[in-house]
């Protein structure tokens, strides 16, 4: 810590904003898991205060207050093991979460809508600051698409567990016959970067479309060519934006995702270029089903690659994603 707030102090330092923003990102991060050590000794502290006062007193009462402080430090204490889980470079990034539906139209497509449901309600639940990108409203029901920045501490390395394909059983609500059907959904997570992350973008490679919102957007949203699309030539990825009535906040907007995707794209290249040398087999490819929702004829959760499941299908759709993050976390750290 201090080898890295001297770091800091040298003139010169400030000169390479990549070795800056990278070493102000790692101090801030040791700052915080500091506090928050100094935070359950103090719990500690304070408890066996407590129970010192308690015996001298004989005041059984007190020990429900012992125990609230103590399960407290423990969800600290757990929150800091998983913390040495991380083990990436953009894992105390913030993340740019995408949600697509799969094939089935209106099926999908509520599919979808239920999984960002489930992503807002774990971000909040976690206190991250959330904002949508772009949200599409399909037709009927549910979403056509969905980009949503996440913005808290290890984001990233937390969310980045959640990549690949979510399917879905259940009795469709849409079905008058009431029969059973299975959904797809993709999720996709990119760390967010910013400007010193080393990402070439010309103008020239840039295909830059406006258009007049459609959907669930409201009279302002839908009255001006505000909607915007972003194809990048070289790479073919195409991203869009048309959640603000601004055509400038959503070409801004549609640039940090593209900027996310791009960033993603070339740690994915460079990945296999290390696999292909060390002639190393990944256990996991971006894209590939990841986990089962099931609501009829049973209920249960469970996640092809750690094996993690539970019946408890409700809680999980409420945000409550937290073992499956940490069971993937377990498997696949280092």
């Amino acid at each position: 810590m201090n080898e890295l707030t001297g770091q800091m102090n040298e003139p010169a330092f400030w000169n390479d904003t990549k070795r800056s923003e990278d070493v102000t990102r790692e101090v801030s991060g040791i700052r915080t898991r500091l506090a928050t050590i100094a935070q359950i000794e103090q719990l500690l502290d304070d408890s066996a205060e407590i129970v010192e006062l308690a015996r001298a007193e004989g005041d059984a009462a007190v020990m429900e207050d012992i125990d609230r402080d103590l399960a407290r430090a423990s969800g600290l204490v757990d929150g800091q093991e998983i913390i040495t889980l991380f083990s990436g470079p953009d894992d105390t990034r913030n993340a740019i979460l995408s949600i697509h539906p799969g094939a089935g139209g209106t099926e999908s497509m509520d599919w979808a809508a239920m999984l960002l449901r489930m992503y807002t309600r774990y971000a909040e639940k976690h206190g991250f600051s959330l904002r949508e990108l772009d949200v599409m409203p399909g037709e009927e029901a549910g979403i056509k698409s969905a980009s949503l920045e996440i913005q808290g501490d290890y984001a990233f390395g937390l969310l980045k567990a959640e990549s690949g394909v979510h399917r879905l059983v259940r009795i469709s609500p849409f079905d008058a016959s009431g029969r059973r059907h299975t959904s797809f959904a993709s999720v996709f997570v990119y760390p967010e970067v910013d400007d010193t992350a080393a990402i070439d973008v010309r103008d020239d490679d840039l295909q830059i479309d406006t258009y007049r919102a459609s959907g669930a957007g409201g009279q302002h949203v839908n009255k001006t060519d505000s909607a915007v699309r972003i194809t990048h030539k070289p790479s073919g990825i195409v991203v869009q934006c048309q959640s603000e009535r601004s055509q400038h906040r959503n070409r801004d907007s549609a640039m940090k995702i593209l900027m996310a995707r791009l960033y993603a794209l070339k740690i994915e290249e460079e990945r296999k270029k290390r696999d292909a040398l060390l002639s190393k087999q990944k256990d996991i490819a971006w894209g590939s089903q990841i986990r089962s929702y099931v609501i009829h004829p049973y209920t249960m959760v469970k996640d092809h690659r750690t094996d993690e499941q539970t019946s408890d299908v409700h809680r999980v759709l409420d945000g409550g994603i937290d073992a499956f993050i940490e069971a993937y976390l377990h498997r696949f750290a280092g």
